[in-house]
């Protein structure tokens, strides 16, 4: 199958899906119709910015042909306050409601940070979501093992991040582990990956971005992660395929209170070169 085709009747000959191919694997004939250079098989990462740039919906890749891929509206663009509000507005949400989140929302917004960056549009992230009451107790008291392991094996380090205080607070029956959210969502993804912690990463704020969109609170679950990557009772509880870790994970949940400003934060810190 030929890596892509052009419809020679639409192509305006503009030399677009050339200009942003990222892996430099499409040239132009004599008469400027797209081409394929030599070993553009091989090298394509099936990114599918040929397709999403063509304005005339000539170019049909092997992997999706334009009329499989949703136009864009300029009438669903964010302005710049709706913007700033999103990323200004957003909290971390460690107050919940006990109400389940629906399993068709979390799919839609899985589905969603699909369209997340990865290097080398590897897509390399997978996903264990969590509501199970039992499950989310079990891996609880997992993170609450680990803090007593760090505290009596590295206590230098432990106490640096105050595990003792917040261990102290669990034993006391306040839930400062997973903050009584009904749901856990895990990014994990192949240990041998070099792109795997920055994909999940992206992919993660993503999602906690998107959650909000449908009423929905996120935080991210440190001390679950830190657990999950170097504690094997931990890791023997999530049974992730073998060569795979967990690269962060966010608790999620109906926010339990509505913030209504938008706190101070640090100025940005710049080196200008211009």
């Amino acid at each position: 199958m030929a890596l892509f085709t052009i419809d020679r009747e639409k192509c305006n000959r503009d030399g677009l899906c050339a200009a942003v191919c990222p892996v430099g694997i499409i040239g132009l004939d004599p008469d400027k119709y797209p081409v394929p250079a030599e070993g553009a098989d091989d090298r394509c990462i099936d990114c599918g910015q040929c397709v999403a740039i063509c304005p005339s919906g000539c170019f049909d890749h092997r992997a999706m042909a334009a009329s499989e891929c949703s136009l864009l509206h300029d009438g669903l663009k964010l302005t710049r306050e709706q913007c700033g509000q999103l990323f200004k507005g957003r909290r971390s949400v460690r107050n919940y409601k006990k109400r389940p989140v629906e399993q068709d929302i979390v799919e839609e917004l899985l589905d969603l940070v699909r369209y997340a960056p990865s290097g080398h549009n590897s897509g390399g992230v997978r996903w264990l979501v969590l509501a199970d009451k039992k499950e989310l107790q079990a891996v609880k008291q997992a993170v609450a093992d680990w803090m007593l392991f760090m505290l009596n094996d590295k206590p230098e380090f432990a106490l640096m991040l105050h595990l003792d205080a917040t261990f102290k607070r669990w034993t006391e029956g306040e839930d400062v582990i997973l903050r009584n959210a009904p749901m856990l969502i895990v990014a994990y993804a192949e240990k041998e990956s070099r792109m795997a912690p920055a994909s999940c990463s992206i992919a993660l704020s993503h999602l906690e971005l998107a959650a909000s969109a449908r009423g929905l609170g996120a935080c991210w679950a440190g001390y679950f992660n830190a657990a999950a990557q170097t504690f094997p009772p931990m890791q023997k509880i999530l049974a992730f395929p073998d060569g795979s870790l967990s690269y962060g994970a966010l608790m999620l949940g109906y926010p339990q209170y509505s913030y209504t400003r938008i706190p101070k934060r640090k100025d940005a810190h710049i080196i200008w070169r211009l």
